[in-house]
């Protein structure tokens, strides 16, 4: 008889709590028989900017249109236009790169963080360089001091990918308020998650605020009246007022995803050859996901999918290797760490409403793996 199936994400803890709340948001919205851009986003914005520390919040209707509509509202729409991203990344951080009209250029993570570097990324600017999209992936911010340096160095815009670190800090200073203009997702299994898609931009430029409303809604602020070529891109008021409901509980959430990492780390602490998460000095880590790294990943995952507990693999094929970016003529070895990265690592549950005897399975059976 198999054991209970242990999912790699479940959202019923959560949302069981505020399904009544949830319900509410509905009645109230559909009562006030207004949808759009209403009181609901116009709250949100102004509560999730005051949770990251920023000056204005413009939500979006999700994460890839948020990064896009950034780089357009900045100019960097021709096809010489370079900005630097990981190609370790979630497709999306290059695909609105290219989806603006410009070019994205892969760069390796680090080998511990995962996240990209100064160091790294000066190897390729260039004289097209326009701006660096660094990405705090999975939930840990990158180290930002030095990515800032270089962008005064050689003048360059910064936008941060900050899709899976909401909450997460460099120095003290938390995401999506480094760069001049920032996109975040609050795709359902994001830390802070809608239920639908959504995004949002954060800056504290108050004329790129201002463009970027524009540009989410055709082109301007005045209905029928258009000054940009903008988009249709805007968040509903049903899932803002979800996400202002979610809002005052991330902090929590992201201490029960650190309670469950430090447990992780604790218990498969020299297990096998596994390597575990480091975070680097100065940056806090909010485990959108928690990573493993394994030269046995795919006959770890075969046997824990035996066992009933779900895994994932993020990400399995770099962007480089691709099919969508094929004509950059990027082979197997352009890019050694990240391809090396995706062929050893592997995502383990972890999300509010994850028992202790599930998570206590999950080490017990890795643990049983690496004994046999």
């Amino acid at each position: 008889m198999k054991s209970e199936k242990i999912p790699f994400v479940s959202l019923t803890m959560v949302h069981s709590g505020l399904k009544k709340d949830f319900l509410s948001c509905f009645e109230d919205i559909l009562n006030r028989d207004w949808y759009i851009l209403g009181k609901e986003c116009s709250e949100f914005e102004r509560e999730f900017a005051s949770f990251i520390g920023a000056k204005h919040c413009i939500s979006i209707g999700n994460g890839l249109d948020a990064l896009v509509i950034s780089l357009k509202a900045l100019g960097i729409t021709n096809p010489s236009d370079e900005v630097i991203v990981p190609v370790n990344s979630f497709i999306a951080s290059a695909l609105a790169v290219s989806l603006a009209g410009a070019k994205p250029v892969f760069a390796e993570p680090d080998y511990r963080t995962y996240n990209l570097t100064a160091k790294e990324i000066e190897k390729h600017i260039t004289k097209n360089t326009r701006a660096i999209m660094p990405v705090h992936l999975y939930g840990q911010a990158c180290e930002m001091t030095e990515i800032l340096e270089l962008c005064q160095k050689y003048g360059l815009s910064m936008i941060e990918d900050n899709a899976q670190a909401q909450g997460a800090s460099y120095h003290g200073q938390i995401t999506g308020t480094f760069g001049i203009l920032n996109g975040t997702s609050f795709y359902p299994g994001k830390n802070l998650g809608a239920l639908g898609d959504a995004g949002a931009i954060t800056t504290n430029d108050s004329d790129l605020a201002e463009k970027v409303k524009k540009l989410r809604s055709y082109g301007g602020t005045v209905k029928y009246h258009h000054d940009e070529l903008g988009q249709n891109s805007r968040l509903d008021e049903i899932q803002a007022s979800f996400l202002r409901r979610k809002l005052p509980l991330l902090t929590e959430w992201n201490r029960i995803r650190n309670q469950q990492a430090e447990y992780y780390s604790c218990e498969l602490s020299n297990v096998g050859d596994l390597i575990l998460p480091y975070t680097s000095p100065g940056a806090t880590h909010v485990y959108h996901l928690y990573i493993i790294r394994t030269q046995k990943r795919d006959q770890l995952r075969e046997y824990l999918t035996q066992k009933n507990i779900e895994t994932l693999i993020h990400y399995p094929i770099p962007i480089h290797l691709q099919k969508a970016y094929e004509t950059f003529g990027f082979k197997k070895g352009s890019f050694p760490i990240a391809e090396e990265l995706a062929n050893t690592i592997l995502s383990l549950p972890i999300y509010p409403g994850l028992a202790q005897h599930q998570q206590d399975r999950i080490i017990c059976e890795i643990r049983n793996f690496f004994s046999q």
